[in-house]
């Protein structure tokens, strides 16, 4: 009988889910296998189930496609992640529910794509006895055991490019332009994009920041003749002995949400420095849109060696790239510690280097 497998986008949606979704029904079929897409979900293996029969018709386009055509959910019954960071044990009931739900459509193996919250669900399901494996899926780039996760270089990208368009009508009108991007606890995209897009202060969760810090370099750059400052902040940044800046309540079983530092940071050096002052919210644009090059080739590379690992019989395991090729590593080892930047590590340095201010 040829094997059946399932496949779940989990989390927030990025560019890339759609990609490895291909790769991963491409190679399956390949084997001579069926792939059956979850919809909505882990809830899609839960009865009533749901989910959409995945062949080369169905994934016609999908290497170019932002979002996922399966859906996800990153709220519900299936949420492992809370408040900041902290992670709750799935019932035991809903485990079996799964199981059954999986034995009901014929599957016996499930590829589950998301960040570290779908992947500590994914960890708990390895426990359980469910047969799984893992593709490191987050634009933050925060997951342990992998050098790179799909999503980041397009989220870093589309940064980049809003640095490009601050940086004239910085200098044209002599202002602060603030830009605000995702990064919850770690601060690879402000970094990666404030290096590559020529921001003068970068704002990171690692590095509690001082406004006298970044308004000695705006002073600076002032006595040099450049009367325009670009900032770049990620949305878990904070002031040092200060806490995180959130846009409303913590709903229940869920993350803090995280958002608004990028207006606090203007409103301050607005009134510090006399400068005209202005924020920009990248917000979810960083989550749509075509996946860079780089990441097409990532998530194809990611989802053909999660057939490679069902063929081993080697569940609980993610997929990960080590900057030379292909590994794996159990799923337990990348989730609940996240990858954060190294303060004295490479793109740090380099930042400092070439004179940008980290807030420190």
């Amino acid at each position: 009988m040829p094997q059946r497998i399932g496949i779940v986008t989990g989390g927030g949606d990025c560019p890339g889910l759609n990609a490895v979704i291909r790769a991963v029904t491409k190679a399956a079929t390949m084997r001579g296998w069926e792939s059956l897409g979850i919809l909505g979900g882990f809830d899609g293996l839960l009865e009533p189930q749901k989910y959409r029969v995945l062949d080369y018709k169905a994934i016609d386009g999908l290497l170019t496609r932002g979002g996922t055509i399966l859906g996800t959910a990153n709220r519900g019954q299936f949420s492992a992640k809370v408040g900041h960071g902290e992670s709750r044990q799935l019932p035991k009931e809903l485990m079996d529910a799964t199981k059954a739900g999986m034995e009901a459509l014929g599957i016996s193996a499930l590829v589950s794509i998301g960040g570290d919250g779908s992947l500590t669900i994914s960890q708990q399901m390895h426990e359980h006895g469910i047969p799984i494996i893992g593709v490191p899926k987050t634009i933050d780039n925060d997951l342990e055991g992998t050098m790179m996760t799909f999503g980041f270089d397009s989220a870093v990208a589309c940064a980049t490019d809003a640095l490009d368009r601050l940086h004239t009508t910085a200098e044209s009108h002599n202002r602060v332009m603030v830009l605000e991007v995702m990064g919850r606890y770690a601060g690879w995209i402000a970094l990666y994009a404030g290096v590559a897009g020529g921001a003068d202060v970068v704002l990171i969760p690692e590095i509690p920041f001082c406004y006298d810090s970044i308004c000695a370099k705006i002073t600076e750059r002032e006595g040099k003749g450049k009367h325009f400052t670009l900032v770049i902040v990620a949305e878990g940044a904070r002031e040092k002995d200060g806490g995180f800046v959130t846009t409303s309540s913590q709903e229940a079983n869920r993350e803090a949400h995280l958002g608004g530092i990028g207006h606090v940071v203007a409103q301050e050096l607005g009134k510090r420095s006399g400068k005209e002052t202005r924020c920009c919210v990248l917000g979810h644009l960083q989550r749509g849109g075509t996946p860079t090059t780089f990441d097409r080739v990532l998530c194809s590379m990611f989802g053909a060696m999660a057939v490679e690992l069902i063929v081993a019989g080697d569940y609980g395991k993610m997929v990960a790239y080590t900057g030379k090729g292909l590994g794996a590593v159990k799923i337990s080892e990348a989730v609940g510690r996240l990858k954060m930047v190294p303060i004295g590590g490479a793109m740090a340095r380099t930042a400092r280097a070439l004179g940008i201010s980290l807030g420190e």
